[in-house]
């Protein structure tokens, strides 16, 4: 009920939660009164949610704090700061260790400014300057507030424009913005110019843009070379906002700076855009020659790489990721461009300059997501190409001991049992970079008597789910059962797709731990089955794994059966409205509606229907058609046509869109990690 009221907050959810509220005793009263005011807070019924919680806090004890500090948050919201601070002065020595330790005095200080008493707010906050809790930005902008209030202009000033430059993608930036100039205190262009290159690289584009042009129309500061600059600035942020023609950068001012290698970089993607790669190619040279150093010959080439990718001309591809690892080798872009490099130097057939760069990715990028892979494939260089089997099983059991889950890992399973023993060599030099991943201690006996485990499951009875993950964190041994506990919480009211995200947040490396090494309930909720009696019975009628439905399903909508993607498709398996109807319709169903996606038999029915079309398409072969149910069918035929690839795995690793190659990689893997995990136990 609970949920349901912070859902709809409908005359009815609220009258069957304190309906609740009244009929039951001590802390469920207590969660049904929090419910309540919660919902209160988010209608903006602030004096009724303060008189909810103050409800709460006689009813039950475990959640004192929370109605406490809510019931304040509630006063100071509704004009009523008086009242907030008795419940937050001392917070601390009433609720130690609570959640709102650090965000009280924050609190209490807004209380007092409310009322009009920066000395009071003073007195709270300057005892805590130095602390841990003085970082937090909301503490730095009430502290800039009370100083402002007091009459203190210079240190109010120098926060404010601290957390406006330090912290500019925080909504306290903008309000200390406001407040400087309320101040008429003048931010200079450098900063300005600082705050806008920081909306930009947070890829904030029409933010960044729209500083740009105030920057533009209100300095009298700038010189004409700035303003220039600027130009070429709002120039690249309206191409990221797919807003900019040939004419316009063809108009943009001729500068000698820096954005002299930004208007190149507009050029050569507009040339890209349009399908010229020679016009792209020749800027890209002019930015190597003119510029060499400058983050957009970084950009270009990174792009350039791409485009040569999807156009599969392999060798211009490797020289533009090449000439960027050689450029900017510690660029976020490097691993990636570098393992691009590797595989399409093996897809080229240069397989000595492959083994090479393979090597090279294990050791000088031993963290990236990109050592699977080569680790893979460098192994069946020594196998089909050197005949090393010694060494290509070296490789092998590196990777199916370090990263024993994976795509490449179940690859790699299969290679070990066709080479059969061998006689052992030592291993390459380049194994000694596979970090070792510790093996955490992890529980599914939780500790039923840890207060803070006690309190998140009555947080999730009040439905204030974003406290339950926070509050299991304060207990000292969480390391050990608290997603799983986060996890089961959300499981137990039917938030399976809830359930499966806080396993996928935890940092467990599930991918590099024997299933037997994991508790087997956590791998329950890792690897979720409702609704499988209905699955498993639709799939084998249709022909098609079971398991794979599953793993599907996982990656398509987390078994959230309401959920409706940007491109319009419903339910489990997400399926189109078309196809729902297609397929309904030769099953002689003619009352089809797109809202029956959303009920789980239904979309199970017709999901399974389609994925079986989908498999007899491709002659059978499962990943042809999972890169389909991804990325359509044109691009599939198009990357079939090549027909050059020694198996599927080839194939698969070729696939020039990510997204789409590592949807095909992920759901293979799910679906031998729930054969391992239930067919096994």
């Amino acid at each position: 009920m609970a949920q349901q009221l912070v859902t709809d907050r409908s005359p009815a959810a609220y009258a069957g939660v304190l309906a609740y509220a009244a009929s039951h005793p001590g802390e469920a009263a207590a969660s049904a009164e929090l419910a309540i005011g919660h919902a209160y807070m988010l209608d903006r019924r602030y004096a009724d949610a303060e008189n909810a919680f103050r409800q709460a806090s006689t009813r039950g004890v475990a959640l004192d704090d929370y109605a406490n500090y809510l019931e304040a948050q509630a006063a100071v919201e509704g004009s009523r700061p008086q009242n907030a601070i008795p419940l937050l002065t001392h917070f601390s020595d009433h609720h130690p260790n609570s959640v709102f330790d650090s965000s009280a005095p924050v609190l209490l200080a807004n209380a007092y400014l409310a009322g009009n008493d920066a000395n009071g707010a003073l007195r709270v906050l300057q005892p805590l300057v130095g602390s841990p809790v003085a970082n937090q930005v909301d503490f730095r902008l009430t502290l800039a507030k009370a100083y402002q209030a007091n009459g203190d202009p210079q240190k109010s000033s120098s926060l404010y424009r601290g957390i406006y430059l330090g912290d500019p993608l925080s909504p306290e930036a903008a309000a200390a913005k406001s407040q400087l100039l309320l101040m008429n205190v003048p931010l200079s262009v450098a900063e300005r110019k600082q705050h806008a290159d920081a909306m930009f690289n947070a890829k904030q584009f029409s933010m960044a843009g729209d500083e740009y042009r105030a920057l533009q129309r209100s300095s009298n500061e700038l010189s004409q070379s700035d303003r220039d600059a600027l130009e070429i600035y709002v120039a690249v942020c309206n191409l990221r906002l797919k807003n900019l023609s040939r004419l316009e950068v063809e108009h943009l001012p001729v500068t000698g700076d820096d954005s002299a290698a930004l208007k190149m970089y507009l050029q050569s993607e507009l040339a890209r855009n349009t399908g010229n790669a020679d016009e792209h190619d020749a800027f890209v040279q002019q930015l190597m020659a003119q510029y060499p150093h400058s983050r957009w010959l970084e950009e270009a080439l990174y792009s350039g790489g791409n485009m040569y990718l999807i156009r599969q001309d392999d060798a211009k591809a490797i020289d533009n990721y090449l000439a960027l690892v050689q450029h900017f080798p510690n660029s976020t872009y490097a691993p990636g461009s570098h393992w691009h490099a590797a595989w399409l130097c093996y897809r080229q057939r240069r397989y000595p300059d492959a083994a090479r760069l393979m090597d090279e990715q294990i050791t000088q990028y031993p963290a990236g997501s990109q050592i699977p892979g080569a680790l893979y494939w460098r192994a069946r260089l020594y196998e089909d190409v050197e005949h090393n089997y010694g060494q290509a099983l070296n490789y092998y059991n590196q990777l199916n001991k370090s990263y024993v889950n994976t795509y490449y890992a179940i690859l790699a399973r299969e290679r070990i049992g066709q080479l059969g023993p061998r006689p052992d060599v030592p291993p390459a030099p380049a194994l000694a970079s596979i970090p070792v991943v510790d093996d955490p201690e992890l529980t599914d006996v939780l500790p039923e008597n840890d207060p803070h485990l006690i309190k998140a499951r009555l947080l999730a009875n009040a439905a204030l789910n974003e406290y339950i993950r926070p509050e299991i964190q304060l207990s000292e041994t969480s390391n050990q059962w608290g997603a799983f506990a986060e996890a089961q919480i959300y499981q137990s009211f039917g938030e399976n797709a809830r359930a499966l995200q806080a396993m996928k947040r935890s940092k467990i490396p599930f991918l590099s731990l024997q299933v037997k090494d994991v508790p087997m309930a956590y791998w329950e909720l890792l690897l979720p089955r409702p609704y499988w009696a209905t699955l498993e019975s639709d799939a084998r009628a249709n022909g098609v794994d079971p398991y794979l439905v599953a793993a599907l399903i996982r990656q398509e909508s987390e078994f959230n059966p309401g959920a409706v993607s940007r491109a319009n498709a419903y339910g489990l398996m997400q399926l189109l409205p078309s196809v729902g109807k297609e397929i309904s319709k030769k099953d002689g169903q003619r009352h089809f509606k797109t809202n029956d996606l959303l009920d789980p038999t239904i979309n199970l029915q017709l999901g399974t229907q389609d994925l079986r079309k989908s498999i007899d398409r491709y002659g059978g072969q499962v990943d042809y058609a999972l890169a389909a149910y991804n990325a359509g069918d044109t691009p599939v035929h198009q990357w079939m046509s090549a027909n050059n690839y020694k198996d599927i795995a080839e194939w698969v690793e070729s696939i020039p869109y990510t997204e789409t190659r590592e949807y095909v990689q992920a759901i293979v893997r799910n679906r031998e990690l729930y054969r391992a995990v239930y067919e096994k136990h």
